[in-house]
């Protein structure tokens, strides 16, 4: 019996460390972040109507779509971000579970769905499990400033337009507290997949 995990955090909770932690172990993924980047490629479906709806001023000279310049439009302006949603996220969704379903094909363990937002898109019915990356807010503003070069007020603003850490953590059916060090969360990760027989 395969398990399909969903693995999630907010931002700058060190999702990205545990999903190479996760690949130590043979374990497939199916990344939502990869694959946001691929359906907005030039061409694309996705990308026509981005560019459709927000115009060449989203775009680098080389025609692909400056990511940041899109993200400061969306995360000030919520019917924009839910514009931008309405378009991505389907095409997203479309391919992630072709992705899953030729693993399970395959006749893997375990799957993991690797989705920033698996909680706020609702998308718990792809998974038979949540796993959640949690760090503490001070430690997530900190890297999130670190990583951004971010001020204090624009990271906090990123934080607060997502579910908080502390919620998904009460969400989910396991949680990896990121806070500590690497080996602490390592050993978290190992625990919870040794429970869940994946390894």
């Amino acid at each position: 019996m395969s398990i399909v995990i969903g693995l999630t955090g907010s931002i700058a909770t060190g999702k990205s460390t545990i999903s190479q932690m996760i690949k130590q172990f043979n374990i497939p993924i199916v990344d939502a972040d990869i694959i946001s980047r691929k359906v907005v490629l030039p061409g694309e479906r996705a990308y026509n109507k981005i560019v459709e709806q927000f115009g060449d001023d989203i775009l680098h000279e080389d025609r692909t779509i400056n990511r940041k310049e899109l993200g400061n439009i969306i995360f000030r302006d919520e019917g924009k971000r839910k514009i931008l949603n309405g378009i991505v996220h389907p095409e997203v969704r479309k391919e992630m579970k072709r992705e899953r379903d030729d693993y399970l094909k395959s006749g893997v363990k375990a799957v993991v769905l690797d989705i920033p937002l698996l909680f706020e898109s609702k998308l718990t019915d792809y998974v038979d499990r949540t796993l959640v990356v949690y760090a503490d807010s001070s430690t997530q503003l900190n890297r999130l400033m670190e990583r951004d070069g971010s001020e204090e007020a624009e990271a906090l603003e990123r934080i607060q337009s997502q579910i908080a850490a502390s919620q998904k953590a009460e969400w989910a059916d396991a949680v990896i507290d990121n806070s500590g060090t690497r080996e602490q969360s390592f050993e978290q990760l190992k625990n919870i997949l040794t429970e869940w027989e994946v390894i």
